[in-house]
């Protein structure tokens, strides 16, 4: 099942959102309808060769945030969505807590990192040292403000967020991934995605972001 999985994503052009939780305070479909606009624009000048595949990383469904755009944007243009979700031996509640409306395919953490892994060997332990000094500096950063150290759980999710973006990459030939906010909180998972930057293992040009002039925020990321 696993390799079927695979092969089906590899069919696909995958687009990943991302973006802050249920704490955004804003309207979900005027975000959702202005990222939308700029996929829009994006994909007239980067057309995908494959269809598109919105991949979801396991978000719970709510009322705000990115697991209220994500399906907003599938349904404005009439796509899927695939799932990648933790394995239970890192977070048991990951899974079963996740929206699988819509849902066309599913793969775990596990998998995708092996894809990775056989692409470029080495590539998870690159990535998970670099993952781990990004969250030291970032410690750092906070002590001196006064403020409490990042929460554990974002080694695993800022993995899973990588590891999800650089694999789809590997399997389909490309991919488009989407900010739906226009200042990045630098404390953020989020954030992160500077580590895949840095990595090359996503191209700036691939990556959509939500227009400062835009600014519907309430709340940053």
């Amino acid at each position: 099942m696993t390799q079927d999985a695979l092969l089906s994503l590899s069919q696909y052009h995958p687009v990943v959102i991302e973006g802050m939780g249920s704490y955004d305070a804003r309207d979900p479909a005027r975000v959702a309808s202005q990222l939308s606009a700029r996929l829009t624009s994006h994909w007239q000048h980067h057309r995908p060769d494959k269809p598109k595949l919105i991949v979801t990383q396991g978000d719970p469904l709510e009322e705000r945030g990115i697991a209220a755009i994500t399906p907003r944007i599938a349904s404005a243009f009439g796509l899927s969505r695939g799932l990648v979700c933790l394995d239970e031996d890192i977070a048991d509640y990951h899974s079963p807590n996740a929206d699988r409306d819509n849902v066309v395919l599913e793969l775990k953490y596990s998998q995708l990192a092996q894809v990775l892994n056989e692409r470029q060997p080495g590539a998870m332990q690159q990535l998970e040292a670099a993952v781990a000094l990004g969250i030291e500096r970032k410690n750092q950063k906070l002590r001196a403000l006064g403020k409490a150290a990042l929460k554990d759980y974002f080694l695993d999710f800022a993995l899973l967020q990588e590891v999800t973006k650089a694999a789809c990459r590997e399997l389909c030939g490309g991919i488009t991934v989407a900010h739906k906010a226009s200042d990045i909180n630098e404390f953020s998972v989020t954030h992160f995605y500077t580590v895949g930057l840095e990595l090359g293992w996503i191209d700036p040009k691939e990556i959509v972001t939500f227009s400062p002039h835009d600014t519907l925020e309430k709340g940053k990321p």
